[in-house]
């Protein structure tokens, strides 16, 4: 362990290098294909010390990354030879459950906010798995079980504290710098090290109905018919998910589907029992599931649920699109690409959009795809991290580019990884990448917060 606080303005918190105890550990992120070593790992306990790390960074012209949850996909929360500021020890919470309100820390996980929020019967809309990051997955648009009813993640930010690149404390708000935060609402990292968020949270049912339906991929045509027909004309209530995956060999999947291609059909509902249940009834009645969970189940038990599926520790390496409506060839391509994938814990996944994504204006956030479909990923995944994943990467890759027919366009930022600028401007669109670009040119002239789907201030 190494004491700077004389170059770091009074940090209080830790500061880690190569060789000190607890290093390698720390350096860790939650992909184990990103194997990075920065020179100084800053692990902050305070707004002050995000502001004297960033000053230490830029005074000695390191390479800046941040990391909150540490969950990045592409690897963007750490940095090889340069300074990591590590703000996953601020976890504080706090509810208002009167005024609908919380605030969260950038150390904050999704379980953790979940389980503050649910105990008063609320929520916000947050990602799939529960350790992934409450700030990379708001800063990026943030898409989930809730996103129908309620919007994005970024939809419901109201105000922000943020670390700029000079290391001043910046407030944000309507009243307070308004465009910067409608850069932050899908903006990326790209403006500075946000410390602390402000969320309009949203009531939810305790428990609410969800669960899933299960069928042999060889067998899913009717069942993902099913689900594409109830997709295109369901209310906003209605959270809609399908991956096609290989069935894990857990005690509650049926044997003789464990360790082949399945498809499983999942949605959440935010209303009353009876009326999702019978929404749900043709999804549940399609062809002939081998399993059906579907009944009363607490949101966060819905949030955990590909918890198992995407454990820290493993390789992953993935490509996202949005859609548009997939026509009956486009299923069939959907079911063919998840058919045989070169590592078991790979996923092919469609994500529903509409609802009250669709109905935010163009222009209220720097989110830019609200009017497609659905949202593919792709993801390889694969178990051993020293296995260098050329294979699985390829076969990503070739998934995702068979599905482009159906594109609306571009891809989601929070996923984008090595596939370079063009493909970001493109998830973004002109309009809001200049403005985007503009409001880089005033918060961080340098690039200094270059480590993420950066937008430089060149344009």
């Amino acid at each position: 362990m190494t004491t700077l606080n004389s170059s770091l303005d009074g940090f209080t918190g830790t500061v880690l290098r190569p060789g000190d105890d607890g290093f390698d550990e720390a350096r860790r992120v939650w992909n184990f294909a990103i194997d990075q070593c920065p020179a100084f790992i800053a692990r902050c306990s305070t707004t002050a010390d995000v502001a004297a790390a960033v000053r230490f960074g830029v005074r000695h012209d390191l390479v800046i990354a941040v990391r909150g949850g540490g969950h990045s996909i592409p690897g963007h929360s750490t940095c090889e030879g340069g300074l990591v500021v590590d703000l996953s020890q601020m976890k504080a919470i706090t509810v208002q459950p009167e005024a609908q309100r919380a605030t969260a820390e950038p150390g904050v996980i999704w379980r953790e906010l979940d389980a503050a929020t649910q105990q008063y019967g609320l929520a916000l809309p947050g990602g799939e798995a529960s350790d992934t990051g409450v700030a990379g997955l708001t800063l990026g648009g943030g898409i989930g079980w809730l996103s129908r009813a309620f919007g994005l993640t970024c939809d419901s930010l109201i105000a922000a504290e943020l670390v700029a690149a000079d290391g001043s404390i910046v407030t944000v708000s309507r009243e307070r710098n308004p465009e910067l935060l409608w850069g932050l609402r899908g903006g990326g990292g790209n403006f500075g090290a946000v410390t602390r968020f402000e969320f309009r949270l949203h009531p939810v049912p305790v428990p609410m109905f969800a669960g899933f339906v299960m069928h042999p991929l060889q067998r899913a045509t009717e069942s993902l018919a099913a689900f594409m027909t109830l997709a295109a004309d369901s209310p906003d209530g209605l959270g809609l998910n399908a991956a096609l995956v290989v069935a894990p060999p857990a005690p509650f999947v049926p044997e003789p589907v464990r360790g082949r291609p399945v498809a499983i059909l999942a949605a959440g509902w935010i209303g009353d029992d009876a009326e999702g249940a019978r929404l749900l009834r043709p999804l549940r009645k399609a062809g002939e599931p081998v399993l059906d969970t579907f009944g009363r189940m607490p949101y966060t038990a819905l949030q955990s649920m590909v918890d198992d599926a995407v454990p820290a520790g493993v390789a992953s390496y993935a490509r996202s699109e949005w859609l548009r409506p997939l026509d009956s060839a486009g299923t069939e391509t959907l079911l063919a690409a998840a058919s045989e994938p070169t590592s078991p814990m790979s996923q092919v996944l469609v994500r529903i959009m509409g609802g009250a994504i669709a109905r935010v204006p163009a222009d209220a956030t720097a989110f830019r795809f609200r009017d497609a479909a659905s949202m593919l990923t792709v993801a390889a995944i694969w178990p051993d991290p020293a296995d260098p994943g050329e294979q699985h990467r390829a076969w990503c890759r070739r998934q995702w580019g068979a599905l482009r027919p159906w594109s609306a366009g571009g891809g989601y930022v929070n996923h984008l990884g090595d596939e370079g600028r063009g493909r970001i401007r493109e998830a973004y669109g002109d309009d809001t990448w200049q403005r985007l670009v503009a409001l880089k040119r005033r918060w961080d002239p340098d690039n200094v917060f270059a480590r993420n789907q950066n937008i430089p201030p060149t344009g």
